[in-house]
């Protein structure tokens, strides 16, 4: 049952491929939004928190509907990129890492964010009265401080991109070898018949690659939580 094949192999490579992607991709914009919104006073934050929240209480097919208008090469963003530097997301497996990226990053936001909010503000006026500016306090204070959160925010976007289905069916659809991931895979198995035994060996993929990465930014918090101490 666990002998697995090349498909299941290459499936695994591209659900992979797609949230790492898509998580790498979020983190900068991640943690510069969590920093706004920890640090900031502005008119609008509660709008843009609520916005930046809106895909987890949207049906994730909306999501994807979205940026297919958006995205798709008659979309107004699509187009351009398309015309303009050749990229197309529509229907390719860069196209599932942004409906990934998309999902995950509601998740890394507030976890960053928590994180900025713990930091003991004192320690960056104290950077700032030694002379260190604004940008090396944040290098060397703030995000230091923040690194379990953001390891954290990395694991949970990671996750969800591992896991995503919804926005990536609708957006880049079900292509084999090209936007086909675990969650894809499993659910097309799950409406063929005999599928049942190549749908427990992707859910044991599913399952062993989600403990490993877990246990890997566990032990990471652990450390940076160590340092930070």
């Amino acid at each position: 049952m666990f002998d697995w094949t090349a498909d299941d192999l290459q499936i695994l490579g591209l659900s992979l491929k797609v949230a790492l992607v898509a998580t790498c991709a979020s983190v900068p914009l991640a943690a510069a939004v969590a920093l706004l919104l920890a640090r900031g006073r502005f008119v609008g934050r509660g709008l843009l928190n609520a916005v930046i929240h809106l895909p987890l209480v949207l049906p994730p097919v909306v999501t994807g509907y979205v940026l297919l208008r958006l995205l798709g090469r008659r979309g107004p963003i699509g187009a351009w990129l398309d015309d303009t530097f050749g990229l197309v997301f529509a229907f390719r497996w860069t196209g599932a890492a942004v409906a990934a990226a998309v999902m995950g990053f509601p998740l890394m936001v507030r976890a960053i964010r928590l994180s900025i909010e713990s930091v003991d503000a004192r320690l960056e006026e104290a950077a700032s009265t030694l002379g260190a500016a604004p940008g090396w306090t944040l290098l060397t204070v703030t995000l230091p401080l923040a690194l379990p959160g953001i390891l954290s925010g990395m694991v949970l976007g990671f996750a969800k991109a591992l896991g995503e289905f919804g926005a990536t069916i609708t957006f880049v659809s079900n292509i084999p070898g090209e936007t086909q991931t675990l969650a894809l895979a499993i659910y097309t198995l799950t409406q063929s018949p005999g599928g049942d035994v190549r749908v427990v060996r992707l859910a044991v993929l599913s399952i062993v690659v989600s403990l490993v990465a877990l246990l890997i930014a566990e032990t990471l918090s652990r450390r940076a939580a160590a340092r930070r101490s």
